[in-house]
């Protein structure tokens, strides 16, 4: 997993290697209030957080940047992750997706604080990842066969709900699975093991096949329906994080992403308020879950990100 300690040794013989100083912060409190509080309550009220985003802004990428310029007299930080920074006229300093597509991680920095971008670089964002393995391999680094990590680092890769209950974190009571007609159909065994969208290990029959539409937590239910009940229209985000101002925004080619991984979609319009904005989609659309972010993309451009409300 990400962010595990084989990864704090892993970077010491690199460091070693290359013959530069190596130094490890012990943040552990931070992070626990910061981030792993964050997912507690964030899964207690029902929604689907998304810690790894939070993490790069209140942690290990955002607060990280400002910490070795003030602390250990750095210019930069630098991380590995794929994505771009770049100066473009009239915009300013901006991140862009990385040059590999399939490694892009532009999503996961949605919330960072636009005034850090000036104390980060991005060195992988222009390569692909083959490129990177192969000049980490003709260095002879000792990490350039190193496999990709994917799951939540606190996790220690079992599923959130499963760290949820071996950590008596929250208290899994079973409720009502409930048709969005109203009528009751089977029962779920706790809310943090299910998320809108879902399809498969409901545990119910039906004539036809059923998705979670929603999570109810002031009632404990979750209710279902037909595909057609997943579509929406608009999607709204709130805690707004901009990182191009919308004046400079171009409607005709926004477009927003609201789980890694998936394709952009095309946006017909938007309303746009303090701290809150709602888009609407020119095609209908599944419902994403609540927690989550809502990264909002002009072609390759991140302008900004919120949490779906």
């Amino acid at each position: 997993v990400c962010c595990s300690p084989k990864d704090v040794r892993d970077a010491r013989k690199v460091a070693d290697y290359l013959g530069i100083e190596h130094y490890v912060i012990d943040w552990e409190d931070l992070f626990k209030k910061k981030v792993i509080d964050y997912f507690v309550d964030t899964y207690r009220k029902g929604l689907t957080p998304n810690p790894c985003a939070v993490c790069n802004r209140e942690v290990k990428t955002g607060l990280l940047s400002i910490y070795v310029r003030e602390i250990l007299g750095a210019d930069k930080l630098a991380t590995g992750h794929y994505i771009r920074l770049e100066e473009i006229e009239d915009l300013g300093l901006v991140i862009r997706r990385g040059k590999d597509i399939s490694k892009d991680q532009s999503y996961f920095m949605s919330l960072l604080e636009k005034r850090t971008l000036n104390y980060l670089i991005f060195p992988l964002g222009s390569y692909l990842k083959n490129e990177v393995r192969k000049i980490a391999e003709k260095y002879s680094l000792p990490v350039s066969k190193k496999k990709d990590s994917f799951e939540i680092c606190f996790t220690a890769g079992k599923s959130p709900a499963e760290y949820l209950m071996e950590n008596k974190l929250y208290n899994f009571v079973e409720g009502d699975i409930v048709h969005i007609s109203g009528k009751i159909i089977g029962k779920h065994k706790g809310l943090p093991f299910y998320t809108v969208g879902q399809r498969r290990g409901l545990g119910i029959r039906w004539n036809k096949p059923l998705y979670v539409i929603d999570k109810d937590s002031s009632t404990n239910k979750i209710i279902v329906g037909e595909r057609e009940y997943l579509l929406t229209d608009s999607v709204k985000a709130t805690n707004l994080n901009i990182l191009v101002e919308p004046d400079k925004w171009i409607k005709e080619k926004i477009c927003v992403q609201g789980r890694y991984k998936q394709k952009c979609l095309n946006v017909s319009d938007y309303r746009l308020d303090e701290d809150f904005i709602e888009i609407y989609f020119k095609e209908p659309q599944e419902r994403f879950a609540k927690g989550q972010i809502l990264a909002i993309y002009q072609g390759d451009i991140l302008l900004a990100g919120g949490i779906i409300s």
